[in-house]
């Protein structure tokens, strides 16, 4: 039996997991996430750990088999978070989020400072907000007497991992969205670290997230009520995770990640880098690499709409509504920039909006509208993978958008593809899980185990029609954020 652990943004969720993928229980614990001020988004890793061992201990005693016969945990972690520990193990501030978008004057200073194409040699990136370089920077600058006690740097979940282990550990793929890795050479990048004043031995050892990086701690198992060894894994970051989780550890296949965050995602046997970073390029979990178009909301502009505007009305119901109305929205059209953009767009600034309200529209129009929007975005990444040359000869969708048969039917219809799900919906946890069973040495690579755990069970394919009016109205929206973007930046001002 295996264990995943998924450190999302909301909430950590557990699962454990069988040799055949039969999921024998989960817990999730949630935990706040704290806005100071605009364009800020911290968290405290105290309240993460707590929840991770509370929904450790919960699942333990819920599964139905010895606890004995736990092999493994492995991590899934929210990506470029930044955990900064003194000498004494002590965190030194509330960690600064992905979605935190703080920093652009710190983005301006990198790249000014190295120029975009040698940026982009040293990481395969360019500097973005979410980034955790950037955050490294403007703890330096606005709060110094922070920065000069810095003893460790670390992501989300590598600080759970140090808990649960005790060993200082990250793996590739979560360390390749830090702005610090050489990602075709899978190493520290030596000019970065120097030009943010901080040594390499502040960093944690970097491990494929497939490797062992020690067993649960002795004084943790005897608080949980375990007694044998249990080997914990690198881990991944999220999406890499997520890829794992739904097989997605092979050229030709496509994930879409319908979560808080959009995410298209493509796996690749070798390095490969956009040459204007418009994509990211990172290493993936299973020894490969992967190129990832990220945009900063997806699933979370429709809860938004469901429990900021909409509070009355029921999240089924809204979409019961969208389902009844004609695919272009009549002309409406929605830019889902709630929280910024990063793909293919990466600017803090950007603003959310509905472009083509008339008095005929209604909430319907509204809501399929945000659908719809949203999976343009995605389309924005898909196009630049095409560009690359990337084959697609699959496209899975996870996440909670894609419980929803209309997004699905809308996102095969933009796509122009077929859109499958699969037989689990346990993403980064199942991912996590996977990793931590091949640390155990029972099988050889992660595509092995997920060949044997995930199959496809349900195919959507695209409507001719609602293809033809999606091109044309994909080709507006591809428009829209160059005509606004001066507008988005004096809004910023205001």
């Amino acid at each position: 039996m295996f264990l995943g652990i998924d450190l999302g943004t909301s909430s950590v969720k557990l699962i454990a997991v069988d040799e055949n993928g039969r999921i024998l229980g989960e817990s999730v614990r949630d935990y706040p996430i704290y806005y100071p001020q605009l364009n800020y988004a911290e968290q405290n890793p105290e309240d993460w750990w707590s929840a991770t061992k509370e929904a450790l201990k919960e699942i333990v005693d819920k599964i139905d088999v010895e606890v004995d016969e736990i092999e493994s945990i492995g991590l899934s972690g929210q990506m470029h978070g930044l955990v900064i520990l003194d000498e004494n193990d002590k965190v030194l501030r509330p960690a600064l989020l992905w979605c935190d978008q703080r920093t652009q004057e710190e983005c301006d200073e990198i790249t000014e400072h190295f120029g975009k194409d040698k940026l982009r040699d040293l990481t395969a990136n360019k500097a973005l907000t979410g980034f955790t370089a950037p955050k490294i920077l403007w703890v330096k600058k606005n709060e110094p007497e922070i920065f000069n006690k810095i003893n460790k740097i670390m992501l989300p979940k590598d600080y759970i991992n140090y808990k649960l282990t005790g060993n200082f550990s990250t793996d590739v793929s979560d360390a390749s969205g830090m702005l610090l890795v050489d990602v075709k050479n899978r190493t520290w990048s030596k000019e970065v670290l120097d030009f943010l004043s901080i040594k390499e031995e502040m960093l944690p050892k970097l491990y494929e997230s497939s490797d062992s990086v020690g067993n649960l701690k002795d004084d943790l198992k005897k608080e949980i009520g375990i007694t044998s060894d249990i080997v914990v894994a690198a881990g991944a970051g999220d999406q890499a995770a997520g890829a794992v989780g739904t097989g997605v550890v092979e050229e030709g296949t496509i994930s879409v990640a319908l979560g808080t965050s959009g995410v298209v995602f493509a796996a690749h046997d070798k390095f490969a880098v956009d040459d204007e970073a418009r994509v990211h390029s990172f290493c993936h979990a299973n020894n490969k690499y992967h190129s990832m178009g990220v945009m900063l909301s997806a699933a979370s502009c429709l809860k938004w709409w469901v429990e900021e505007v909409n509070k009355n009305i029921s999240f089924d119901e809204l979409l019961k509504e969208a389902t009844k109305i004609e695919p272009g929205s009549n002309g409406l059209i929605f830019l889902p920039y709630l929280m910024g953009e990063r793909t293919p767009y990466p600017d803090p600034d950007a603003r959310g909006c509905f472009i083509g309200l008339t008095i005929t529209h209604t909430r319907a129009h509204m809501t399929r509208a945000i659908l719809e929007g949203v999976s343009f975005g995605l389309r924005d990444s898909l196009e630049i993978l095409k560009e690359l040359g990337v084959p697609i000869k699959e496209v899975r969708v996870s996440g909670g958008g894609a419980k929803s048969d209309l997004w699905r039917q809308i996102l095969a219809d933009i796509f122009d593809c077929n859109i499958n799900t699969i037989n689990t919906n346990q993403g980064p946890a199942l991912g996590g899980a996977i990793l931590g069973c091949v640390a155990t040495g029972k099988y050889d690579t992660v595509e092995q185990v997920c060949k044997k755990l995930i199959k496809v069970t349900n195919t959507i394919k695209p409507i001719k029609e609602n293809v033809k009016q999606y091109n044309k109205t994909y080709e507006i929206y591809h428009e829209l954020y160059s005509t606004l973007k001066n507008t988005f930046n004096k809004l910023s001002k205001i």
